[in-house]
């Protein structure tokens, strides 16, 4: 298994701190060691590694954009550039992290009381525990508001009644953040496993992401006690917000994958001899190919950084998320069908990691607020106008 090597034309490492560098290294090692050997296996037999998980807690990694509570509270920059390297291994073990950190936890983090923080954050963090995060609905996906779930206030607690699908984690998590509207409006909710009346059903028939766990999510009259609440959570904003904070990663995992893609298509071009006993990377063709990815994965990560420094300064708008989110996943969607071009028929082997990155990234562009929903944001900044 070729391991992942920088892409790195215009010296974007001199930007990062000592730290940021060595957060880098050392989940890059994690995955070339522990991942990567054994990758092939997982996304075939469509399983995924939660032996690693405490694994990734021991290492900081589960809840590191979140303060206190055994959170490591990395910069925005050093977050990102775990992200990117978890999905150089696979979009499925970024995905494990992102849901856990950006979305199980911040949604505690951000709307939550002091005692629910103080019992899901650290086992959370540790890997003792996991979470998943179910807003998307069958019938709702790019149209959240729409959702059809409901949640009834009882004597003791709340009653929720409907149905989330595609949600990571679904299958293995210790608790779910649910979003129904209660009384017309949006709240959250922490439902815990084996609670009467909900079922996790896991969903076998992927096509893509099969190193993950996907599931869908069933109420039936759920009865959960009335501490349950995420007390601050007040809207369609609240569950935004935490899609505000896994978008961002997703933009910089995407950056990893990309990275993948190029190395593989490097190293293969180079040593695969055709025609006059020469390289396939003398080629014009696959020049030009290769000078596009590097092109564009130099380019994303220059915005990515851009947008990490605002998001550190306080300056952040959802925006400047859509943005990156839109460009880097559409840009590893293309690498990885040149890469996939450039490896002929090896290249849809599991052998070589491109398929699985492209398989992936087809997934990657949709989920957590499709390409054109993204653009579509960015249409309204420049104009003014919604055309959703």
């Amino acid at each position: 298994m070729l391991k992942i090597k920088d892409v790195d034309f215009m010296d974007i490492n001199r930007e990062f701190t000592d730290e940021e560098r060595m957060v880098k290294e050392s989940v890059r090692k994690f995955v070339d060691e522990r991942f990567l050997p054994h990758v092939e296996g997982y996304y075939n037999d469509r399983t995924f590694p939660l032996e690693l998980v405490p694994e990734m807690g021991k290492l900081g990694l589960l809840g590191c954009n979140l303060e206190g509570y055994g959170c490591t509270k990395m910069s925005s920059i050093a977050y990102g550039l775990v992200q990117q390297e978890l999905e150089a291994g696979d979009a499925g073990l970024r995905s494990f992290v992102s849901v856990q950190s950006s979305l199980f936890m911040y949604a505690v983090y951000a709307f939550g009381s002091e005692q629910q923080k103080e019992k899901w954050l650290p086992k959370m963090a540790a890997g003792e525990g996991i979470g998943c995060f179910g807003l998307t609905e069958p019938d709702f996906g790019s149209n959240p508001a729409g959702m059809r779930t409901r949640a009834v206030k009882t004597a003791t607690g709340y009653k929720l009644t409907g149905s989330k699908c595609w949600i990571t984690n679904g299958c293995v998590a210790d608790a779910a953040v649910v979003w129904a509207k209660l009384d017309g409006e949006i709240r959250g909710f922490l439902v815990e496993k084996d609670t009467p009346g909900f079922i996790a059903t896991e969903i076998k028939r992927k096509l893509s992401f099969q190193a993950s766990i996907t599931a869908e999510l069933s109420f039936d009259n759920c009865e959960i006690p009335a501490e349950n609440i995420l007390p601050k959570t007040k809207g369609l904003k609240s569950p935004l917000s935490c899609l505000m904070q896994a978008r961002f990663g997703v933009a910089w995992g995407a950056l990893g994958a990309a990275t993948a893609c190029f190395n593989e298509a490097t190293q293969y071009t180079m040593d695969r001899i055709q025609f006059h006993d020469e390289p396939l990377a003398g080629r014009q063709l696959i020049q030009v190919k290769l000078a596009d990815m590097f092109t564009e994965i130099t380019k994303a990560q220059w915005l990515t950084l851009q947008v990490s420094r605002l998001k550190d300064r306080g300056e952040l708008r959802h925006q400047h998320i859509s943005m990156i989110k839109m460009n880097n996943t559409e840009m590893a969607l293309d690498c990885a069908r040149k890469a996939r071009a450039m490896l002929g028929g090896n290249g849809i082997s599991s052998e070589f990691p491109v398929m699985r990155h492209l398989c992936n990234t087809e997934t990657v562009v949709t989920y957590e607020g499709t390409t054109d929903i993204h653009k579509l944001t960015l249409g309204r900044e420049i104009t003014g106008i919604a055309a959703f």
